[in-house]
């Protein structure tokens, strides 16, 4: 093959690489652009306003919320661990049988309390894409703010075992929290992020995130539910004065969290050995 016919086959090579990536590309975008329709189309939908018990969260104390991001039906897979935590959080806190359909918020809800402080669990009964949906229409049918709001869900960049929390920010990829921050239009809300670790071999990563937990990961995942039960009480029974301070750019229910996110990460298999004042002096 002559040096002309190499460099045409090189550049026919070349201009169908950048046809393919553009497409890729166009189809990403608008994936993204019907995900933002799909949730804009939801959030329209109206609901009345709360009643009884429900109504007086606006106005009694202190008021914040726990949700669980993950697909409705899906409970035991990865990619709903966070339903997990928070069905952990319910029986810590003995309100395991209180869990409630509501229509109004597409999801499941329990109102509690928490050291005097009025809590909502949501469990989101919408795909896990437009989780963030329920979680705004819960945000306003009890008056909670987002940085109120605890996000915890899934996350592919840490192993099976450790668990971070991350102020703020932007979603890193995870389509649950890119739709909170989509329907919130804000991305102060802090999450816990659950490691569930990459897929090892040719195994895919939606059939990873959609798979269930082997037995032998079960045991590690124990230990995880007990040390993010731990964070989380610990953070709801915070005063106001102890949470993080608010960032100047970023004012209350609006805005972006400042760019130097504050992530710290522990691994829950030291929970065994750890008490629950170790969990405080960790996230702090």
């Amino acid at each position: 093959m002559s040096r002309l016919s190499r460099v045409s086959v090189l550049s026919q090579l070349f201009v169908f690489l950048s046809l393919t990536f553009k497409k890729l590309l166009n189809l990403f975008k608008m994936r993204r652009l019907l995900t933002h329709v799909i949730n804009r189309v939801l959030l329209s939908e109206p609901f009345t306003s709360a009643m009884g018990f429900e109504a007086e969260i606006h106005t009694q104390g202190r008021r914040k919320m726990v949700v669980g991001l993950g697909n409705p039906g899906m409970e035991g897979t990865r990619h709903s661990v966070g339903m997990a935590v928070l069905g952990a959080l319910a029986t810590r806190l003995g309100v395991a049988d209180r869990w409630r359909s509501d229509k109004q918020v597409s999801g499941e809800v329990i109102v509690s309390e928490v050291e005097h402080a009025h809590v909502v669990l949501l469990r989101p009964r919408l795909l896990m894409n437009v989780n963030g949906v329920s979680v705004a229409k819960a945000a306003g049918k009890y008056g909670i703010k987002p940085e109120d709001i605890l996000l915890v869900h899934d996350e592919l960049d840490k192993p099976l075992g450790k668990i971070a929390i991350k102020h703020g920010g932007s979603a890193r990829g995870h389509n649950g929290v890119r739709s909170c921050v989509d329907c919130l239009q804000t991305d102060v809300m802090p999450r816990l992020r659950v490691g569930i670790g990459r897929p090892t071999g040719k195994t895919s990563v939606e059939r990873h995130v959609l798979g269930r937990f082997s037995s032998e990961e079960k045991k590690v995942l124990n230990s995880v539910l007990v040390q993010s039960v731990d964070f989380l009480l610990s953070q709801l029974s915070q005063q106001d004065s102890q949470q993080e301070p608010q960032s100047p750019s970023s004012p209350a229910g609006g805005g972006h969290a400042a760019e130097n996110v504050k992530e710290r990460e522990h691994s829950a298999s030291q929970a065994e050995d750890s008490t629950r004042p170790h969990a405080h002096s960790l996230f702090s």
